[in-house]
C-alpha cells in the first residue's frame, strides 16, 4: 500500500495553499508548521512573512485564519490567532480518526520508502580474529545494526560489512607460537578465549626473544606468499573466530552473519593498484621516504597538512591503505551510493582523510555520500572507560550476563509465581533489550555509563519499560478477545485520545529522521513518549468497559500503539514480548 501522508505534512500543505490564495506573491513560502502545546499544530508563517509582505504579523495571521476556516476546508476543525501572529491549528475529528484507520490498515503503518533502491553500505562491529568481542564492540554493533534495520525498512538496498581484522604481523606471531607449542590446546567451545591468551603469550615472547621474533616475521612472509601449511592454520583460526562471533551476534539479536565478514586480507591484493592509481592521479607524494597523501583540508597542531600514510618507508602498507582500497572497491565494484562507517569518535580524523582522498581520486562524487557515524565511549561506574578491576578489557558476553542477571532479579520480583523456564526466557529478552536500549537512547556522540540496575528498571526511559508497555497492551487486547477495532470517525475524541492519535501519526516522520541524521536516539525518544501517551490515555479513557462504538475506537488505538511499539523496537533490534 502507498504511504499515508502524516498530518503534519497535510497541515503544512493546507497552510501553504492558504498563503498562496491570499498572497500569490508569497506562494511557495515555508508554512513553518510544527507540533504545539496550545493546539495540535502551530504555524509561524505570519511572523516570517510579515516584513516581506509589508503587513503586521497579527493582520497577516488573521487573514490566513479566515482562509483556513473556509467551509470547503475539511482538514482543520479550529483555527485561532495568539500572540504576535501565531496560528493555532486543530485537526478536525473525522480526518484525525481516518488517519488512525489508514495506518492501522497498512502493513507498513503508513510509512513510505524514501530510500527506495539506494544501495547503502554499512560497515560495523569489526572485531579482530583470534580475539574476543569486548566492550569496545558494543556500540558499533548495536548502532550499526539499528541503522541497517531502519534503512532497509525505508527501502534502501543495504549491504552489511563486518570489516574484521584478519591480517598482519600478529598472525605470523600467533601461528608460529601455536606451531611451537602443540601441547597448548585451543580448539573447542572456548577457542577464541584460548587464542586470545595464546596471542598475549606470543606477544610477550616476541618482545623478549629476538629469535622467536625473527621466526614470526618469517611466518608473516609465508602467510602473505600463500604457504599452504600457514594458510591452513590461518583459515582454521579465522573459522573458529567466526563461530565465536556468530554466537555473540545471535545472542545480541543482530543481523550480521559470517557472509557479511570481509577481512582486511580481502583487500590485500588491491593495495598496490590503489596506491598506483593515487600516484598516477598526482595525489600521492614521497615524504621522508614514505608515500603519503597530504590533506588539503585538515591541518595538525603545527599548522601543516595532515598526511594519510599509503606506504611506509620499509615498503609495508597499513590500515590507511586498506581503508582506501576498501572504499574504492565498495564504490566502483559494489556500487554503493551511501557508505556509513560506524566506528568510535577517535577515528574521526582518519575517516575524514580517507573520504577526502576518495573524492580527490574521483572514486566518490555527485550522488555518493560517505559518512563517519561516530560514537562515544561506554563508561564504568567510576565514570571512566569500562574496564575490569585489573584494568583489562571487559568481554562483551560478561556485560550481557550482568544485564540478564539484573533483569532476572527484577522480573522475578514482579512475577514471583512465574515458571522457571518462562523467567529465564523473559530475563534474556529483557536483559539484552535493556543493553541495546541504554546504548541507542543515548545520543551516539556522547559517552554513557553501563549500569545494569538502571537499565532493567520497569519505570523510566528504559527498554524494559517499553517492552512491558507493549505486553500490557496485548493483555488488554486479549481481554478484548483480540478485536481489531473498527474506527468510527464521527466520535469526538477525548484529549488523551487525540494526543495518542497525533503521536502515532508522527511515527513515519521519526523513522525517516533517523535515516537522515543517523541518530537512533530520536526513535527511542519517540517510543518512550508514545508509551507515556498511551499510559495517559489508558488512565483516563476506559477501553473494555466503554460503550460501542467508543470501545471500538479505543481498541483501534490500542492495536495501533502495540504495532507501532513492536515495530519501532524491532528497528532498534529489540524484542517486544506479548507477555512479561
Amino acid at each position: 500500500m502507498s504511504a499515508v501522508p502524516p498530518l503534519l505534512d497535510r497541515v503544512a500543505e493546507t497552510v501553504g495553499a492558504a498563503i498562496a490564495r491570499t498572497h500569490p506573491d508569497a506562494a511557495g513560502a515555508d508554512p513553518v508548521v510544527r507540533r504545539s502545546a496550545r493546539a495540535d499544530f502551530q504555524s509561524n508563517a505570519a511572523l516570517s512573512l510579515a516584513k516581506r509582505l509589508h503587513l503586521g504579523p497579527g493582520t497577516l495571521a488573521g487573514g490566513l485564519a479566515q482562509a483556513l476556516t473556509d467551509p470547503d476546508e475539511r482538514l482543520l476543525g479550529e483555527v485561532s490567532v495568539s500572540g504576535p501572529g501565531f496560528l493555532n491549528l486543530t485537526v478536525a475529528d473525522r480526518p484525525l480518526w481516518e488517519q488512525v484507520a489508514a495506518r492501522l490498515a497498512d502493513d507498513r503503518l503508513g510509512v513510505g520508502a524514501p530510500e527506495d533502491g539506494r544501495r547503502t553500505l554499512v560497515d560495523y562491529s569489526a572485531p579482530n580474529i583470534a580475539k574476543e568481542l569486548h566492550v569496545g564492540h558494543l556500540r558499533t554493533t548495536i548502532i550499526g545494526d539499528s541503522l541497517v534495520r531502519v534503512l532497509r525498512f525505508l527501502g534502501a538496498e543495504v549491504v552489511r560489512v563486518n570489516h574484521v581484522g584478519d591480517w598482519g604481523t600478529q598472525f605470523g606471531m600467533l601461528i608460529q607460537y601455536l606451531d611451537e607449542h602443540p601441547d597448548q590446546q585451543w580448539r573447542g567451545e572456548s577457542a577464541v578465549s584460548a587464542l586470545d591468551a595464546r596471542y598475549k603469550a606470543a606477544r610477550a615472547l616476541f618482545e623478549a626473544d629476538p629469535a622467536f621474533a625473527d621466526r614470526s616475521r618469517a611466518r608473516v612472509v609465508a602467510l602473505q606468499s600463500g604457504d599452504p601449511a600457514t594458510l591452513a592454520r590461518w583459515r582454521e583460526i579465522v573459522a573458529e573466530s567466526e563461530r565465536a562471533f556468530a554466537a555473540v551476534y545471535a545472542r545480541l539479536g543482530v543481523l550480521l552473519t559470517a557472509t557479511d565478514s570481509v577481512g582486511e586480507s580481502f583487500y590485500n591484493p588491491m593495495l598496490a593498484d590503489t596506491v598506483a592509481e593515487l600516484v598516477a592521479a598526482g595525489i600521492a607524494e614521497v615524504s621522508d621516504g614514505a608515500l603519503v597523501v597530504f590533506s588539503t583540508e585538515a591541518t595538525g597542531p603545527d599548522g601543516r597538512p595532515v598526511p594519510l600514510m599509503l606506504r611506509k618507508r620499509d615498503g609495508r602498507y597499513g590500515y590507511d591503505t586498506t581503508d582506501l582500497a576498501a572504499i574504492r572497491y565498495r564504490i566502483t565494484e559494489l556500487g554503493a551510493r551511501r557508505l556509513l562507517y560506524v566506528t568510535d569518535s577517535r577515528q574521526t580524523l582518519h575517516f575524514r582523510l580517507v573520504f577526502e582522498t576518495a573524492r580527490r581520486a574521483g572514486w566518490s562524487g555527485d550522488g555518493i555520500e560517505a559518512e563517519h557515524v561516530a560514537f562515544g565511549t561506554v563508561l564504568g561506574p567510576d565514570g571512566r572507560p569500562f574496564q575490569t578491576r585489573a584494568g583489562g578489557t571487559v568481554r562483551l558476553t560478561a556485560l550481557l550476563d550482568d544485564a540478564v542477571a539484573a533483569a532476572r532479579a527484577v522480573v522475578a520480583e514482579k512475577n514471583p509465581d512465574m515458571p522457571e523456564e518462562e523467567l529465564t526466557e523473559i530475563a534474556e529478552i529483557a536483559g539484552i533489550g535493556a543493553v541495546k536500549y541504554a546504548d541507542l537512547s543515548t545520543s551516539r556522540v556522547k559517552d554513557y555509563t553501563f549500569d545494569p540496575q538502571r537499565m532493567v528498571a520497569f519505570t523510566g526511559n528504559t527498554g524494559v519499560y517499553l517492552q512491558y508497555a507493549h505486553a500490557r497492551i496485548h493483555s488488554i487486547l486479549r481481554k478484548a478477545e483480540n478485536a481489531t477495532g473498527t474506527v468510527d470517525p464521527t466520535i469526538a475524541p477525548q484529549p488523551a485520545e487525540r494526543a495518542l492519535a497525533l503521536r502515532l501519526d508522527a511515527y513515519g516522520g521519526t523513522v525517516i529522521e533517523v535515516a537522515d541524521t543517523l541518530e537512533p536516539h530520536r526513535l527511542c525518544g519517540y517510543l518512550y513518549d508514545l508509551a507515556r501517551d498511551f499510559t495517559a490515555f489508558y488512565d483516563t479513557c476506559p477501553v473494555l468497559s466503554a460503550p460501542h462504538p467508543v470501545r471500538d475506537n479505543r481498541i483501534a488505538l490500542c492495536g495501533l500503539t502495540a504495532r507501532t511499539l513492536a515495530h519501532g523496537l524491532g528497528l532498534l533490534g529489540i524484542t517486544a514480548p506479548d507477555r512479561m
